[in-house]
């Protein structure tokens, strides 16, 4: 099975914590030059060092804020024609507050949208160039189980993710033809900073302990436990790779077995 990425440039939005971070790890691993894409530069300068160069590979980043979509733009730009071109992207943006979506406000929605699907847009219309004249190119947007099961209390976060679970979708169908797949990884509940707050709302909530939440939570998922974020890290290298070229269009879960549907 070839899972070498030697000579390919991997984007890695988001790569400075959880899942992002471990997906840049694994990336690198695997010989690709990596681009770290976050908003804190000094918290991209500490991860770089932690990227594998044992290959010759040269990493970099891109400092970036989603909420400011007209500077990522032009930031992509100025970056591409300085660096050269991209052929891997991987689409990674915490998500929205939680909360239900009867209470939530016209603004959050806005928001939400604007950092998941108009910034992969951007990221996607500002790659795509380079994807199709290297005849190979991987979009991975990590997104969430609630694409195939709406999740109770994340309103906001299930309308977006759908919304770009399709873009996504309408995307592979488009760009096949030029040996670019396009990828959605669905992670369950996995050991980041979003699923520790999610567990602080909810014992708020309820006056339940975090214990009592925990333990709720994983006897939902037939494999008993969290996922660690390397976990997910695993399938978004493997649809990056060569191996994964007759893959495109589809929704991959990687949740311990907890998403009710096929």
């Amino acid at each position: 099975m070839n899972l070498d990425l030697t000579g390919k440039t991997a984007m890695v939005c988001g790569s400075t914590q959880g899942i992002g971070k471990a997906t840049a790890i694994e990336l690198a691993t695997l010989g690709a030059n990596v681009v770290l894409v976050a908003r804190n530069e000094e918290s991209l300068r500490v991860t770089l060092k932690e990227l594998d160069d044992s290959k010759g590979q040269k990493h970099n980043f891109l400092c970036a804020d989603f909420q400011q979509s007209n500077q990522l733009k032009e930031k992509l730009e100025s970056y591409i024609v300085t660096h050269g071109d991209i052929h891997i992207l991987v689409n990674n943006t915490g998500g929205p507050p939680s909360g239900l979506i009867q209470n939530a406000k016209v603004d959050e929605f806005l928001q939400a949208f604007n950092n998941h699907l108009v910034c992969n847009h951007i990221l996607v219309q500002a790659l795509l160039d380079g994807m199709k004249k290297a005849q190979y190119g991987r979009i991975i947007n990590i997104i969430s189980t609630s694409v195939k099961v709406p999740l109770k209390n994340l309103g906001v976060s299930n309308t977006i993710r759908a919304a770009v679970a399709n873009w996504s979708k309408t995307l592979a169908n488009e760009v096949a033809s030029y040996g670019i797949t396009v990828n959605n990884v669905l992670p369950g509940a996995t050991l980041t900073g979003r699923l520790s707050t999610i567990i602080e709302n909810k014992s708020k909530n309820t006056g339940e302990s975090l214990n009592e939440i925990k333990n709720e939570m994983e006897s939902e998922i037939p494999l008993g436990r969290f996922a660690e974020p390397s976990e997910i890290a695993n399938a978004v290298a493997f649809l990056a790779s060569p191996a994964a070229s007759y893959i495109t269009g589809i929704n991959v879960p990687v949740d311990g077995g907890r998403t009710g549907s096929l």
